[in-house]
C-alpha cells in the first residue's frame, strides 16, 4: 500500500514538472525548500524539491574543482570578500556580510563560526571556507583547513601583518598549502605602493621566519578594494570602470590553487570537519570527501580512532545530500572525491570523526588542535534572586548543553565537577563569553567563575601561556599603556612609529594570559578608544612571577531590597558605582568599586527615617554620576578569584562567592590570584 503512494506520488510529481504552470509552483516549492519552510509540509513536497534541485546524476571532476580557504587578521576583510566573490559569481545577497547568518556575528561585526559555500567561475566549482579572524577562534581555523588545498591570505594594505596573521599562515603552512597573499584596502588614502612593497616584504618574512619552502616563498600577490569590489594583479587606486570586479582573484585561484588529489573508484571516505543540528534530519555533518563517490540511500558507518584501534560508531542510510550554493542550500543526488558536502542520516558521528563505506574499517587521521589556555567553571545559579528570569535552572540541564556545546567546537573542553558545576576549558574570554552569551539567550541562568589560566608542568617547573600582543596607540597614550603592562609582566619586543601615521606608535609585546584577563576595558580607557590591541597564543613559558597591583577593591552589599537613591548618593565618595536606584540587591552582591585596594561593605537599601518633625531644610535634591554598567565580556575580566558572576536572562551581576559576611572574613587573608 505505502509503495503505491509513493509511486502515485512520484507520478503526480513527475507530471506536475512537466507542465508550465506547474513548473512556477515546484520552482516556489524549491525557494522554500532553501528556506526550510517545507520541513513543516508533507514529505511528498521534499520528494518534489529534492528532483527539481537535484544535480546531474555524476559526481563532479576533481580536476574542475577547487578548495580554498580566505585566512586573515580580525577586520582585514574577509567577509567582505566573501560577498563580491558571491555577487561576483551571480548569488543573491540579502544583505552586508551574508555569511554571518548568527544572532552574535551580525551584532558585533566578528566571525564566530567557519562557513562553506560553493561557487561557479568558468567551468569550474570552487569551494570557499570564510573562517574568524581572533584568536579565541583559531580551533574554527585549525578544522577547516586540512579539507582544503589553498588559502587567501588578506592582509590590511595599511596594518600590514599582525599578530594573528601569524597564527593563521602557521597552521596553512603545516598542511602545505601555498596561500594567495591579497593586500586589501588598497584604495585608502593613507596607502602607497610603497607600503604595499614594504607589507609585501613583512609577510615575506613571517613566512620564512615560519620555515615555509621555496615553493611557498614563490606566492602570487594581487591588490583589492573588497569594499569597492575589485581586485588587480597590479597595484592600482582605482581600475578602469571594465576591469572593476574579482575575476583576476578568481582566475589567480584557478591558476595557482591545484585540484584535489582524489580517486573516484576508491571507497567512500569522509572526514566530518563541522557538524549543525537540525529539528527535521537530525545531525548534518559537512566534510571533504577524501576518496569515491557518495549517493542518497548509500548505506555507511561511522569510524572512530582511539588508542586500542578504530571503534565503529554505527551504520545507517545516507537520507539527504546537501551542498551550500551561494547563500542557499541546495539538495544533490550524488557527489565525489574532493568536494565538500554535507550528509544526513547518522545520528551519532560528530567532528573528527570519519565516515565511509561499510566495508571501511580505517579512520582518517584526525584533526589536532592547539591545547585550550584558559578555563572557567559553570555551576548552577544559587543567589537569593535566582529562578526569577530563567527557565533552565538545574545542573543537569546545564550540563547537558555544555556537552552538546563541546561535540560541536572541538576548541571547548567540559569536565564535570562537584556539585552540579563544570569545568570548561577554551581559548579566550571572548570564546568563552560567546557561549555564556548564547546560554543566557536560551533562558539559562548560571553562575561563573573567574578565568583561570591552565599552567603546565615539565622538568618540575611551572610554565605559563605566553602571548604575543599587538599594541597600536597615540603616542600620548604610550606611558599608561606601558605602565599598565609592566604590573601585568608584559615584556617589549618591538616599538616604533606606525607608517602613513603621524602620531602614532605600535608595540609588539609578550605578556602571560592571565595578565590580559580583563585588560581589554582597562587598554580601552586608558587610550580614549582611539587605541587598538589584539592578541595570539604564542608558546608556554616559564612562570613569569605573581601580578602587580591590576585592581582596587570592591563595594559589597550588606542589605537585601531594593537601591535607593538616598543610599547611593552616600555612597559615590567611597568609590564607583555598578548599580542605579530601583534594582534589586542582595547580602553579597558587588554593588561598586573601591576607592582603596580593600573591600567595603556598604548597606545600599538605606532609606531616609521619616517623623513627624519637621524638618529646618529642604530635601535635598539626589543628583548621581551615570554608573558604570558591565558588559558580559568586562565582568568575565574584572572578577577576582573570591567572586562569581551571576547570568540570569535579564541580569548580570557580580558577587561574592561566600554571601555571608563572616565566611567572608574567615578567608579574608587567602592571597588572590
Amino acid at each position: 500500500m505505502a509503495g503505491t503512494m509513493l509511486r502515485h506520488l512520484w507520478s503526480t510529481t513527475r507530471k506536475s514538472l512537466s507542465s508550465s504552470h506547474c513548473s512556477t509552483r515546484s520552482a516556489a516549492l524549491n525557494r522554500y525548500a532553501h528556506s526550510g519552510v517545507t520541513r513543516i509540509f508533507s514529505r511528498a513536497f521534499s520528494v518534489a524539491s529534492a528532483t527539481a534541485d537535484a544535480a546531474p546524476a555524476s559526481a563532479v571532476d576533481p580536476a574542475r574543482l577547487r578548495n580554498v580557504a580566505v585566512i586573515a587578521h580580525v577586520d582585514h576583510g574577509k567577509t567582505t570578500l566573501m560577498d563580491r566573490l558571491l555577487r561576483q559569481c551571480g548569488a543573491d545577497i540579502p544583505h552586508e556580510r551574508a555569511l554571518d547568518n548568527i544572532s552574535l556575528e551580525r551584532e558585533r561585526g566578528i566571525t564566530i563560526a567557519s562557513k562553506v559555500t560553493s561557487i561557479a567561475w568558468k567551468d569550474n566549482e570552487l569551494n570557499m571556507v570564510d573562517t574568524p579572524g581572533h584568536a579565541d577562534f583559531g580551533g574554527e581555523v585549525e578544522r577547516v583547513v586540512g579539507m582544503v588545498e589553498g588559502a587567501i591570505l588578506v592582509v590590511d594594505a595599511g596594518e600590514g601583518p599582525l599578530a594573528q596573521t601569524k597564527f593563521v599562515l602557521a597552521k596553512a603552512l603545516k598542511y602545505g598549502l601555498r596561500p594567495i597573499l591579497l593586500l586589501n584596502k588598497v584604495d585608502r588614502p593613507a596607502v602607497s605602493e610603497e607600503r604595499c612593497n614594504e607589507v609585501e616584504s613583512l609577510v615575506f618574512d613571517l613566512f620564512a621566519n615560519l620555515g615555509a619552502t621555496e615553493e611557498q616563498l614563490d606566492f602570487p600577490v594581487l591588490y583589492a578594494s573588497a569594499k569597492e569590489g575589485w581586485a588587480s594583479s597590479t597595484f592600482t587606486k582605482s581600475p578602469p570602470d571594465d576591469a572593476k570586479n574579482m575575476s583576476e582573484l578568481l582566475d589567480a585561484i584557478i591558476t595557482h590553487v591545484p585540484p584535489p588529489t582524489a580517486s573516484l573508484d576508491a571507497p567512500f571516505q569522509m572526514m566530518v570537519s563541522m557538524m549543525e543540528k537540525d529539528f527535521y534530519l537530525g545531525r548534518i555533518l559537512t566534510g571533504r570527501i577524501s576518496s569515491g563517490i557518495i549517493r542518497v540511500g548509500d548505506r555507511v558507518h561511522g569510524l572512530r580512532s582511539t588508542d586500542s584501534g578504530v571503534d565503529r560508531i554505527e551504520e545507517g542510510k545516507v537520507t539527504k545530500l546537501m551542498k551550500k550554493k551561494g547563500t542557499s542550500m541546495a539538495l544533490i543526488e550524488t557527489a565525489g572525491a574532493g568536494d565538500i558536502i554535507s550528509m544526513a542520516g547518522l545520528p551519532s558521528p560528530s567532528i573528527g570523526h570519519t565516515v565511509a563505506n561499510v566495508e571501511v574499517m580505517t579512520a582518517l587521521p584526525t584533526i589536532e588542535l592547539d591545547p585550550p589556555t584558559i578555563s572557567m567553571t559553570f555551576g548552577v545559579n544559587d543567589s537569593p534572586l535566582a529562578g526569577r528570569d530563567g527557565t533552565h535552572l538545574t545542573g543537569g540541564k546545564i550540563g547537558d548543553r555544555l556537552m552538546a556545546e563541546a561535540e560541536t567546537n572541538l576548541a571547548i573542553n567540559v569536565i564535570p565537577g562537584l556539585s552540579d558545576s563544570y569545568e570548561v576549558q577554551g581559548r579566550g574570554e571572548l570564546q568563552l563569553g560567546i557561549l555564556i552569551e548564547n546560554m543566557r539567550r536560551e533562558g539559562f541562568e548560571l553562575s561563573v567563575s573567574p578565568p583561570k589560566v591552565m599552567y603546565k608542568t615539565e622538568k618540575g617547573q611551572k610554565l605559563e601561556p605566553i602571548e604575543e600582543v599587538t599594541i597600536e596607540v597615540n603616542d600620548e597614550h604610550v606611558g599608561l599603556v606601558m605602565e599598565a603592562l609592566s604590573h601585568r609582566r608584559a615584556e617589549v619586543a618591538d616599538m616604533g612609529p606606525v607608517p602613513g601615521n603621524v602620531g602614532r606608535t605600535r608595540m609588539s609585546l609578550t605578556c602571560p594570559s592571565r595578565g590580559l584577563v580583563g585588560y581589554r576595558s582597562v587598554f580601552s580607557s586608558d587610550t580614549r578608544g582611539n587605541g587598538f590591541m589584539h592578541r595570539a597564543f604564542l608558546t608556554y613559558e616559564k612562570y613569569r612571577g605573581p601580578l602587580g597591583n591590576v585592581r582596587k577593591g570592591v563595594l559589597v552589599s550588606m542589605g537585601h531590597g531594593i537601591i535607593t537613591a538616598y543610599a547611593l548618593m552616600s555612597l559615590e565618595a567611597r568609590g564607583t558605582l555598578f548599580v542605579t536606584p530601583g534594582m534589586e540587591t542582595y547580602d553579597g552582591m558587588i554593588v561598586g568599586e573601591h576607592s582603596r585596594d580593600t573591600d567595603l561593605d556598604v548597606n545600599p537599601v538605606r532609606s531616609k527615617e521619616l517623623s513627624n518633625m519637621r524638618a529646618a531644610g529642604k530635601d535635598e535634591n539626589v543628583k548621581l554620576s551615570p554608573p558604570r554598567l558591565m558588559t558580559l565580556e568586562e565582568a568575565i575580566g574584572y572578577v577576582a578569584s573570591d567572586e562569581l558572576i551571576e547570568v540570569t536572562p535579564k541580569a548580570i551581576r557580580l558577587r561574592k562567592k561566600y554571601l555571608d559576611a563572616n565566611k567572608r572574613k574567615m578567608t579574608r587573608n587567602k592571597p588572590k590570584d
